[in-house]
């Protein structure tokens, strides 16, 4: 599209942009979004409650993902984006808050799942309308992204029958919600993949890189926030041994699942989205490494948090045992299960983007199985030290075993950093 198409409402993207501040600044919502999505289970620790948690932070991560690939298209913070963004913002916070009640209006106030599904939509349509507005010049461009606008109609339609349909809280009316919200999550995943690049059209690799390296870390942020700011956790607790030992083995785990993916793995599979110069396949490779395999990775994290979040609280207490409570076989599931979740992510993201196969990580997903049985019969705390003394340990050992191709991947991307660098600081100099 020429510059008079662009008409200075809207700036294209480049190669080499990165992230904007108020991509940044977006962000920050997700911080509050994901621990409402954690919430949902918390109050009610269920297989329903958490099949909802993965359903909710599907849709939650289309927002994302849509929002992530204007601003990869566009300039986020140039022109009428800016004004694009706040509406976003605005919608994807009232998401937030309605999320408690998105599945069962509560008492008072407005309609929850009626909220929900117009603040979906909402996101969902600024989307596509800037991307409309864009392609008004391209009669065949502009007819595919009408098709696609009907996407985020029929999800909303569900969603918002969903609520309506639920008029009691018993078996049936819970199983045809859950249908219809998974119908909902599979419209918007299904077209992605059947649509491909119509969706995905990245223009600058590490920009789209950093934003989904961004959002893991936000994760991992959010499973600090839940060992610390738990309910009557370290803040409400004296210092006692568990709560020390608690802290320890919490953030231990945090930094294992932090190295698996930033040491090595998101610099690698960024510098292969870089070498993918043909459109298609970059747009494949933007798809499945990134947009559909990280939500994975992001589930996984969120469920640590979550099982960090209540697990412990109670381990610390002064009136429970020492060391806390059995474990029991749903919080094994979450914690356990979040990490084996994180790790075999990890893998298929290694295997699509690299070729491959991160052999450790699978044998520490067979250890946790293997110590699952054990673990489940383990006070919290002692069950979390088991964790963590896995995961530390085959971190240990991954990077001392992979330590040609660790450094080979690493000494490439401080050369591009260096050589961005020199470049900026040569502009800087005859411009500034």
């Amino acid at each position: 599209m020429g510059k008079e198409g662009w008409s200075g409402r809207v700036r294209p993207g480049a190669p080499g942009s990165r992230t904007t501040r108020l991509e940044l600044f977006y962000d920050l919502v997700f911080v509050f979004a994901f621990l409402n999505v954690t919430a949902l289970t918390s109050s009610d620790p269920s297989a329903a409650n958490l099949y909802r948690c993965l359903l909710v932070l599907g849709l939650l991560w289309w927002c994302w993902t849509g929002f992530a690939g204007l601003a990869n298209y566009v300039r986020a913070d140039q022109g009428i984006l800016p004004l694009i963004g706040f509406i976003t913002i605005a919608a994807t916070f009232l998401l937030a808050l309605s999320m408690p009640g998105a599945f069962q209006d509560q008492p008072g106030g407005l309609n929850g799942p009626l909220v929900f599904a117009a603040c979906y939509f909402a996101v969902r349509a600024s989307q596509l309308a800037v991307l409309g507005w864009l392609a008004r010049g391209d009669r065949e461009r502009l007819r595919r992204l009408v098709l696609l606008a009907l996407l985020p109609v029929v999800a909303t339609a569900l969603l918002v029958v969903s609520g309506v349909r639920r008029t009691a809280d018993d078996g049936t009316a819970t199983t045809v919600q859950l249908v219809l919200w998974t119908v909902a999550l599979l419209v918007e995943y299904g077209a992605g993949v059947a649509l491909g690049g119509t969706y995905w059209a990245v223009v600058s690799a590490g920009h789209w890189a950093e934003r989904h390296a961004l959002m893991v870390l936000i994760a991992l942020g959010e499973s600090i926030l839940a060992l610390g700011l738990g309910p009557g956790f370290v803040n409400g607790l004296p210092l006692t041994w568990p709560v020390v030992v608690a802290a320890v083995t919490g953030i231990a785990v945090a930094s294992t699942l932090w190295w698996a993916y930033f040491d090595t793995l998101a610099l690698a599979v960024e510098q292969a989205l870089h070498r993918a110069r043909d459109p298609a396949a970059r747009a494949r490779l933007a798809r499945d490494a990134y947009t559909y395999l990280h939500l994975p990775i992001i589930a996984g994290v969120i469920f640590f948090a979550l099982g960090i979040k209540d697990v412990l609280a109670e381990a610390a207490d002064p009136e429970t045992p020492a060391w806390g409570d059995p474990l029991g076989p749903f919080w094994i599931l979450i914690l356990y299960g979040g990490v084996a979740l994180y790790l075999l992510s990890l893998v298929g993201c290694g295997m699509v983007a690299l070729r491959v196969l991160r052999w450790p990580l699978l044998v520490e997903v067979a250890l946790l199985a293997v110590l699952a049985p054990v673990a489940v019969r383990l006070p919290e705390l002692q069950a979390l030290v088991l964790l963590a003394l896995v995961c530390v340990s085959v971190t240990v050992g991954e990077t001392l075993g992979g330590r040609r191709r660790r450094n080979r991947v690493r000494q490439l991307a401080l050369e591009e950093q260096r050589a961005a660098e020199i470049e900026e600081s040569r502009w800087r100099g005859e411009h500034l």
